[in-house]
């Protein structure tokens, strides 16, 4: 298939499960990128990283509901289907599974999955619902689409050891390829929701970035003192609305450092007009 040939696009979670089972018979491996639409270069970028990797890719575009807390943005998240399709063709995707929220979940279905340890801070505590709806349904696209591999982006760090965690504690027979955060040239990360942000509040957002590369700085010069890093990140965080959270966590986990001992993660959240946003980097490595 050539990068500009149109992705096959697939509604029903027997189409793409045969479609996957019969390449993999035919001996060629499978890259997944589940992804929620509204594509940005981030999801390129997995969608390539996969090409590269793999003989075939099939990118998922699904909304999904239960991830959503009630005061979230789920009916007005943006959807773009054709759009969508559009960059995964110039990306060389293989197929697109779209299923609608009914093939996701028929009447009465009534099981989730059970995130642990791993999904009970930070995030977490703000939407105390969302891991276990993120974990149910790539369990469920892992299910209906049998990857070799699946390709998620850092930038949603936690989201990662989660998901890496589910997989391991539920023996699901693939591997999970974490990728580089993709940002814009002005140092916010890619995301869905930017699109929410007016140009003043664009501005602001940038800080996230910025209280990253201070932190990165003083931990490059010697300072391992997690409270120190936290307080320059906050002079630096003064022009966003509201910081939710500044994390530092041993890298692959969600376990909390008091020092910078080794790498580490130093993530964070926070509200710039009414739009949430969130970023991490990695330092002691």
């Amino acid at each position: 298939m050539s990068e500009t040939s149109s992705p096959l696009l697939l509604s029903t979670g027997a189409e793409i499960r045969a479609a996957i089972l019969a390449a993999r018979s035919n001996g060629e491996t499978i890259g997944l990128v589940p992804t929620m639409g509204a594509l940005h270069a981030g999801h390129v970028s997995l969608v390539r990283t996969a090409k590269a990797e793999c003989d075939r890719v099939v990118a998922t575009v699904f909304v999904n509901p239960t991830q959503f807390g009630p005061q979230e943005d789920f009916n007005r998240y943006p959807r773009d289907l054709e759009r969508d399709r559009a960059l995964l063709a110039e990306a060389g995707c293989d197929w697109v599974f779209a299923p609608s929220t009914d093939e996701m979940y028929p009447l009465g279905s009534d099981t989730m999955v059970h995130v642990g340890a791993a999904a009970a801070e930070w995030e977490g505590r703000i939407r105390p619902t969302h891991f276990a709806g993120v974990a149910t349904v790539v369990l469920k696209l892992f299910n209906l689409a049998p990857a070799n591999r699946a390709y998620f982006g850092r930038k949603d760090y936690q989201q990662t050891v989660v998901v890496r965690q589910m997989v391991s504690d539920l023996n699901v027979p693939i591997d999970i390829v974490i990728c580089p955060t993709v940002r814009e040239p002005d140092g916010l990360a890619m995301s869905s929701r930017n699109a929410y942000l007016s140009p003043t509040e664009r501005q602001h957002a940038t800080a996230l970035r910025r209280s990253l590369l201070a932190a990165e700085e003083l931990v490059a010069i010697g300072e391992s003192d997690v409270e120190v890093i936290r307080a320059r990140m906050e002079s630096v965080l003064v022009d966003v609305d509201h910081v939710q959270y500044i994390a530092f966590l041993r890298d692959g986990a969600m376990e909390s450092v008091d020092r910078i001992a080794g790498p580490t993660v130093i993530a964070l959240a926070a509200k710039v007009g009414a739009t949430r946003l969130i970023d991490n980097t990695l330092v002691g490595d």
